[in-house]
Order: structure tokens, then C-alpha cells, then sequence
């Protein structure tokens, strides 16, 4: 069933046909004060990016982050902490919601649908929770919250083994995240926790759906930064926790003295958090971290160490006087002889047949061999203590069926100067924003088509175009790339512009400023046109890393370094050559590895806005997001959902929900024609909710009213009844007051179930012992009931011919004709009869209970014989 969406003005008048977009907008706008309350933009009508920014920006002022916009959530940071958004008690509320839909917009609404998609599925199918947006938007936030949302739903257990495994996998993918951010994670002049990494985390579930084990998979660590930080940035966390949290033991142990200054530590005055986090997570993990922690002091050592020019090539550089100090400190610290260190940093070897030459580098080459050694240390390090988490987290094959999984990868950059790490960044967001396309804005309208509705198709950007220029074949910029890295030559940044401009020059997404001092071109990505600088890319494609290097890693004593680079060493021994392997190449492979997994699950949108470029707390810059929500097509979703059907209910679904609309007694046999009835009745969800809710709301008013007028009359007739007895004026005339003193006592009498008596009319929780006593008492022939009555206790005695009159009564005996007679009128009175066998005397207890035929009277004229007669005598 498909419900259009559309909101209908009531407080402006709808425009006439002949206004403008413009007016329709103005009308939109006229009442500011409740743009806040539209929880969904596809109620926005007339859909545009004025009228979008317009709601975002008053839900924004109003504190409240999170708005629907069809298939997607948008997700805006507001750049302080609000604890009570994501506490527990909001995740189980969300999570035992019988519809979160209902509930206001929030990421735990996405993580459960998901959850649920899982759960509620003959054959379940594996989810994708793919979280977007430029660096600064809250990607990383946004990822963490999801991970400890299902760490919490997917914990619960009742079996006690269960459940301390899943404790045990909740705490080491909760603790791992704070590691991988450390390592991964740096200051940016756009995000101060800017992720330098991708990374797809999947949680995988069992067949219960619960939480046994992950896996992280990573993409494209940005290795350059920690030689290289651009101007005003800085370098990975993880150096400026352990500078500036490092205890007196530890600077020791680290060669790190008090007020050492690193060249690759800039903007170092800053303040850091998270280090001592760091330190109790890496406790729980494992303590060989401890060593990873011994090798990045000496990369920080490494960077200190500098070369001095020689005037005779023929020669090697000296070290500095200063350095001469560091590259001793680093040495240790890599536990690798310090001569050797420094004839791999100054002398090359090349290879000549079988013969080796060694040739002395220059100045730059050394620095460059320095720069080189640092990034393939931390590099293969990241790499390791990616296994090694996912050693420690990851579950069997045979004990998980399912996962969900999480990705968080950077988002798009553009800066003043672009290399080659924002080209392959840029490029990973083109494919995402591909797939996005391809899985709802072309499905969604070709499956319109195909349900035969009419519909014309919404122009929305698509992006093929500009990945065949960076991964076309048979010409692109990668290949141009790779091919270029490839030649045993060195690269000329002009050279390679031009050839570029021949090759690519038919495709209309590449431009170039031919007046630029400095070689570059320029790709329209989807989300605007960014300038690559061409100087320099060949040699980072290259990634050339030593060999003799690498040898000097392999002969290291410490047994983390020795053990990566053997592996490591391994590895290259069964690639086909690998210099053939290039940057750009492996992260494509990796990068369609991913795409394929996306493909194979059902993903879920989230999209994380950036108010302000600042970063600062509740500011709302127009400029700043009417340029994201046009990149990444947020307008033409919210188009097509609006325009189309946002809102998709299962048949039976709908018939469960709104068939009560419908008033036919046949509309559970789920007819179409219930359906189309409701549909008549409304057009809208909203107004669908609505009646039913006023449907409800009337039947909840009758079904009251009805059952408070039970209880009243319920009440009254028992009132009436005990104000009849307790009154004793139709008592004391008919019974006679001397009789009644006479009797003290009657025979015990063992009570057995009645044949053919219904228990069902009387209260629930009644026995047949005390509905015996009772049924003495209604057993009169006027039939009274002691509704209401107070407890009474009555002591009879019955001797001779009143005991043998009693048990003839209460047997039902024939008598002699003639001699004496015994009647019972409980059979006349429509009551069921009492047998049983006088055993002695027994007290009698006359509770409260409220009987039947509470509406009858004394008759004047009665002939009351045998033990009927005894019942009757005074009780008060």
C-alpha cells in the first residue's frame, strides 16, 4: 500500500495556480513559529533547497538535531555534548518501542529499524549503516553511538554463559574504538577529530540476534601526515597523548625527556584528552600495546633527526651535531644498531645484474628516506593493530549467521592545496554517493514505473560521468597514474598535464587553469570542483619503500617490529613484483571489496551536516549547509519522496492499523475493497493517524461509560438488598422472634458439589464451601440474598425429631403419607439442592458474596417445613 505524503495549508490560503514558486514559498513560510514541528521534510511543500533550509535551520535553533527526509536521516552537529540525547534509557525506549517511527527523528530509530530488519525476516539479510558527510559533520560521533546502541540491545540474555560472552565482545568492541581513533584520528583545519582512515565495522549476530563477536576492515590510512602535517594541522593523536599524558617512568622508558620538543608534533600546545581513556582501554586489550607505544617514541625521535649538505656528491651527509643525540635515542628505541640506521639513511643501493652499488644520497633523498622509514614503520604498525583487534573481537564462522555493519569513512575535503590522499578520498565518496543513487533515486522511480503508477522522472545528479574519469577504462586518471608511477623515470609534472590534457579531454568533469603557475587540474566532483596539484603526485602513487630498509626493520630485537616486517616480507614474495602495486591501485581493489558488501546488504542513510565551518556550538551558517544538502542530493530525496510515495505499508500491516476506519464487519478478511474505503475516508497519513486515533478514542469513551454503569447498578441492587435484610421489618413479622431464640444449632454437614450447579455466575475466587453456607441461607422461600451483609456466625442445635427431619430434608427422602411431611423448595426456587450426611454440630459462616435473585421479597402466605424451617430462625 502506498500513501502520498503532502501537508495542506490551514493557516494561509493555497495559492492560486498563476502564483510563482516564489509565492508558494512565502506562503510556507509565513508561520515560522511551527517550521520546527516538521519532524519528516517530505511534509515540506513546495519542496525546495530555500524551504529545507528554512526547517533544518528552526529545528536547529529549537535543539533538535535529527529530521527525516524520506529514505535518509539528517544529522546536524551541534557541537557540544548532549548527554541526555543518547543516554540508556533513551536506547531502551527506542528499542521496546512498538513503532519508533512514531517517536521523534533520532539515530536509535535507524539503528533499531535495522535491528529489526534482521530479527523480523524468514530469511534474515545483513545491514549497512552508511554514515556520511564532510570532515567535521560528526561521522565518527554519529558511528560510536550506533556501536554502543547495539552493544546495549544486543546484550540481552537469559542464559548466564550467553551473556558473559556478549559482555565480553560488548567491552572489546567498545574499547577498541577509542584505540583505532587514537592511531587514526588527527586535528584538521576543518575537525578536530578528523578521521584519517575509513573503516567498515561489522557486528555480527547470531541466530538468537545476539552480539557474538566484529571485524574492522580499513581503508587508506593517511601515512603522510606523520612526516608531513600540513600548515595549522597536526598529527595522529596518539603522539600528542603520549607527550603530553606520559608518566615520569614512561618518558624514561620512552627517552622522552620533560619540554622535548618534536619537529613532527606542530601546534603542540593544544590541549589533549583522552590519554588516560587510552591507557585503561590498552589495559583491558592487551600489554604488548606497550611496545607498539616504545616504537612511535622513536619515530618521534626519527623526525628530529636532520642532514646537512655535502659539497662533494661523491660524499655523504653528515648529521647535525644535535641529531647525532636523536638518532641514537631512535635506534634503541627501535632496537636496531645505530650505524646501520644511519648508513640506510644516507647510502642507496642499487641494483646493477646481480651486482649491488652503493651511491650516496643527497640532502632531500635522505630526508626523504628518513620521511619514508616513519611512514612504513606506522603504517605496518596500524595494519597489525587492526589484526590484532579484530583477532581479539572477531567470532567463528560457525557461531555468527548475521551482522550489521557500521561504516564511518572521511568525508569530501577540499583544501588549498590537494594531493593525491583527497583525490582517492574524494573518490571514495563519489562511489558512495553512486550507490546511493543507484539504491534510491534511479530504484525508487524505476520502481514506481513498474507498479504502473504514473510518474515522470525527477532530474537528480548523476555522478557516472566523473567516475569513469578517475577509474574509466581505457584511459582515467588512475590509469594515467599508474602507468606513469610504473616508467622507470623520473616524473615531470608538466609533461603528465599535458598528456592528460590530450587523454581526457572529450570528458566535461576535468578543466584546467592554463594561466596557473603551478601544474594542477580540476575535477567537478558531485560536490563541487576541487583543484589537484600534479607536482609530486607520481612519487606518492609510487610509494617506492627501500629495500635495505626493510631489512633493517626484519633484523630489529624488538619482536613486534621483527615480526610485521617478516610478515610483511612474506607477503611481497608471492605479489607479482611489487612496484607494480600502486596507491591508487590497491585502494581501488580495497575499495571495490567494500562496495561489493554494500551491495549484498540493505543500507540505511544517515547524513551528518556541518553548520558552520568554525565547529562552533549552536551556530547555523545558510551558506555552509545549502552547499552540503545540495552535494549530496539531499533536495532531489526529499523530491522524490515527497513526490512519490514516502510512506511504504504491507498490505496486512495496513489492514491491522487502519481497517477499523472502515466501517464493514468484513474488513478482517482483508479486502480490498476495507482498503479502498479507508482510502476514500483519507488521503493522508497524517489524517489516516488521526481517525484512527479519534476511532479509538470514541471506542475507549463507550467502553467506560459502559462499565461504569455496570458498577453503579452493580452497587445499587446490592445496597437495596442489604438495606432489606439488615432493616428487619419484613423479617421480624414473618419469622416470629421466639421462635428464632429457640434454635441454637444444626447438624455438621460435609459439603460435596452440587450436580448442575454453575459456578461461573458467581465472583471470581469463590468456593464451594463458602457458596454452601450461602445457598442455606438462599434456599428461603423468598429467596433473599445477604448482599452486603455483615459476617455473621450462627450456633444451632437440632435433637430427635428435628435432627431426623433435618437429615430426611437435606436427603430428599419420600415420606409416609399421613405421618409427616418434608418439603424443599430449593428445586422450585431454581436452586440446586444440598445432600450430604448430618456428622454433628459445625459453626456456620455467612460472608459477603454477592448472590442471585438479590431482587426478590418475603411472599405473605409460605408453608415452611423441615430443615428449611431451621435456616430460618433469627440471626441478629
Amino acid at each position: 500500500i502506498y500513501v502520498r505524503g503532502f501537508v495542506q495549508k490551514v493557516h494561509s490560503p493555497p495559492p492560486s495556480l498563476n502564483d510563482s514558486l516564489e509565492g508558494e514559498i512565502q506562503a510556507f513560510l509565513i508561520d515560522e513559529d511551527q517550521l520546527h514541528t516538521y519532524d519528516d521534510l517530505t511534509k515540506v511543500n513546495p519542496v525546495t533547497p530555500t524551504t529545507v533550509l528554512k526547517c533544518l535551520q528552526a529545528r536547529y535553533s529549537a535543539k533538535v538535531f535529527y529530521t527525516h527526509a524520506g529514505c535518509t536521516l539528517v544529522a546536524l552537529n551541534p557541537f557540544q555534548p548532549i548527554p541526555d540525547l543518547y543516554s540508556l534509557d533513551v536506547m531502551k525506549e527506542y528499542h521496546c518501542a512498538p513503532q519508533p517511527q512514531e517517536f521523534k527523528p533520532h539515530i536509535f530509530i535507524v539503528a533499531e529499524e535495522a535491528y529489526r530488519n534482521v530479527r523480523g525476516q524468514l530469511v534474515p539479510v545483513n545491514q549497512s549503516l552508511v554514515v556520511s558527510g564532510e570532515s567535521g559533520a560528526g561521522k565518527t560521533w554519529t558511528s560510536r553511538c550506533l556501536m554502543k546502541y547495539y552493544a546495549t540491545v544486543a546484550a540481552s540474555s537469559s542464559v548466564v554463559k550467553n551473556q558473559d560472552t556478549v559482555e565480553r565482545i560488548e567491552r572489546r568492541v567498545l574499547d577498541s574504538n577509542p584505540i583505532m581513533e587514537a592511531f587514526g584520528n588527527a586535528c584538521t583545519l576543518r575537525n578536530n577529530n578528523s578521521s584519517r582512515f575509513g573503516k567498515y565495522i561489522q557486528l555480527q549476530l547470531d541466530r538468537c540476534q545476539l552480539l557474538v563477536g566484529a571485524s574492522v576492515q580499513t581503508y587508506l590510512l593517511e601515512k603522510t601526515r606523520v612526516a608531513c602535517q600540513p600548515a595549522n594541522e597536526r598529527n595522529f593523536h596518539i603522539f600528542y597523548q603520549m607527550t603530553k599524558g606520559a608518566t615520569d617512568e614512561q618518558r624514561k622508558e620512552w627517552k622522552m625527556s620533560h619540554g622535548q620538543r618534536f619537529a613532527w608534533l606542530p601546534n603542540s600546545e593544544k590541549t589533549v584528552e583522552g590519554w588516560s581513556l587510552f591507557l585503561i582501554f590498552m589495559h583491558r586489550i592487551t600489554f604488548i600495546l606497550h611496545i607498539a607505544l616504545q616504537i612511535l617514541a622513536g619515530i618521534l625521535q626519527l623526525g628530529n633527526v636532520n642532514f646537512s649538505s655535502s659539497s662533494d656528491e661523491s660524499q655523504t651527509c653528515d648529521l647535525e651535531e644535535l641529531s647525532k643525540d636523536f638518532l641514537q635515542r631512535a635506534a634503541e628505541l627501535l632496537c636496531v644498531p645505530a650505524e646501520e640506521l644511519q648508513t640506510c639513511l644516507r647510502v642507496r643501493m642499487l641494483k646493477a645484474g646481480k651486482q649491488s652499488v652503493l651511491k650516496p644520497c643527497s640532502q632531500a633523498e635522505c630526508s626523504v628516506r628518513k620521511d619514508c622509514l616513519a611512514k612504513v614503520i606506522y603504517a605496518q604498525l596500524f595494519e597489525w593493530l587492526v589484526t590484532f583487534i579484530n583477532n581479539s573481537i572477531c567470532a567463528e564462522e560457525s557461531t555468527w549467521c548475521n551482522f550489521i555493519g557500521v561504516l564511518d569513512v572521511y568525508g569530501f575535503e577540499c583544501f588549498h592545496i590537494n594531493n593525491l590522499e583527497q583525490l582517492c578520498i574524494n573518490y571514495a565518496n563519489e562511489k558512495l554517493q553512486q550507490h546511493f543513487v543507484a539504491h534510491y533515486l534511479r530504484a525508487q522511480q524505476e520502481e514506481y514505473v513498474s507498479e504502473g503508477l504514473q510518474w515522470s522522472f525527477v532530474k537528480y545528479q548523476d555522478n557516472q560521468s566523473c567516475l569513469d574519469l578517475i577509474e574509466g577504462s581505457p584511459v582515467s586518471v588512475f590509469s594515467l597514474l599508474n602507468e606513469e608511477s610504473r616508467l622507470n623515470r623520473a616524473s615531470d609534472a608538466k609533461t603528465l598535464r599535458i598528456r592528460m590534457e590530450k587523454e581526457l579531454c572529450n570528458n566535461g568533469n576535468i578543466s584546467w587553469d592554463k594561466f596557473s603557475k603551478e601544474p594542477h587540474f580540476t575535477v567537478a566532483h558531485y560536490a563541487g570542483k576541487v583543484n589537484y596539484r600534479i607536482q609530486g603526485i607520481v612519487e606518492k602513487n609510487k610509494d617506492p619503500v627501500p629495500p635495505e630498509l626493510i631489512n633493517l626493520l626484519q633484523k630489529s630485537d624488538n619482536p613486534l617490529l621483527h615480526q610485521i616486517f617478516t610478515d610483511k616480507e612474506a607477503d611481497n614474495t608471492t605479489c607479482k613484483g611489487l612496484s607494480k602495486v600502486t596507491v591508487v591501485s590497491k585502494f581501488k581493489n580495497s575499495l571495490e571489496s567494500l562496495m561489493k558488501i554494500l551491495h549484498t546488504t540493505t543500507p540505511h542513510y544517515t547524513r551528518c551536516i556541518k553548520p558552520n565551518p568554525d565547529c562552533k556550538p549552536m551556530t547555523f551558517e545558510k551558506e555552509e549547509v545549502i552547499m552540503q544538502l545540495e552535494a549530496c542530493g539531499i533536495v532531489e530525496t526529499i523530491h522524490i519522496s515527497a513526490a512519490g510515495f514516502p510512506i511504504r505499508i504491507p498490505f496486512k500491516g495496513f489492514m491491522q492499523r487502519y481497517g477499523l476506519i472502515a466501517k464493514y464487519s468484513d474488513f478482517k478478511s482483508g479486502s480490498l475493497s476495507v482498503v479502498l474505503t479507508c482510502l476514500a475516508v483519507v488521503l493522508q497519513l497524517d489524517l489516516l493517524e488521526g481517525q484512527r486515533k479519534m476511532i479509538l478514542s470514541q471506542s475507549a469513551f463507550t467502553i467506560q461509560c459502559c462499565w461504569l454503569r455496570y458498577q453503579c447498578r452493580r452497587r445499587n441492587v446490592c445496597r437495596q438488598s442489604a438495606t432489606l435484610i439488615q432493616a428487619g421489618k419484613l423479617l421480624k413479622p414473618w419469622l416470629g422472634t421466639t421462635e428464632w431464640n429457640q434454635q441454637s444449632s444444626v447438624c455438621s454437614l460435609p459439603l460435596h458439589e452440587p450436580a448442575g450447579f454453575d459456578l461461573t455466575v458467581w465472583p471470581t475466587g469463590t468456593s464451594w464451601q463458602s457458596l454452601y453456607t450461602v445457598l442455606m441461607f438462599t434456599g428461603w422461600p423468598m429467596g433473599l440474598a445477604l448482599a452486603s451483609a455483615p459476617s455473621i456466625t450462627v450456633s444451632l442445635t437440632a435433637t430427635g425429631f428435628q435432627k431426623m427431619m433435618s437429615v430426611m430434608a437435606s436427603l430428599n427422602l419420600p415420606s409416609r403419607k399421613g405421618e409427616y411431611k418434608v418439603e424443599t423448595n430449593q428445586y422450585t426456587r431454581g436452586l440446586a439442592s444440598i445432600r450430604a450426611q448430618p456428622k454433628g454440630s459445625v459453626k456456620l459462616h455467612c460472608q459477603r458474596s454477592p448472590l442471585l435473585y438479590a431482587d426478590r421479597q418475603p411472599g405473605k402466605k409460605c408453608d415452611v417445613t423441615g430443615f428449611n424451617e431451621i435456616l430460618l430462625e433469627k440471626t441478629l
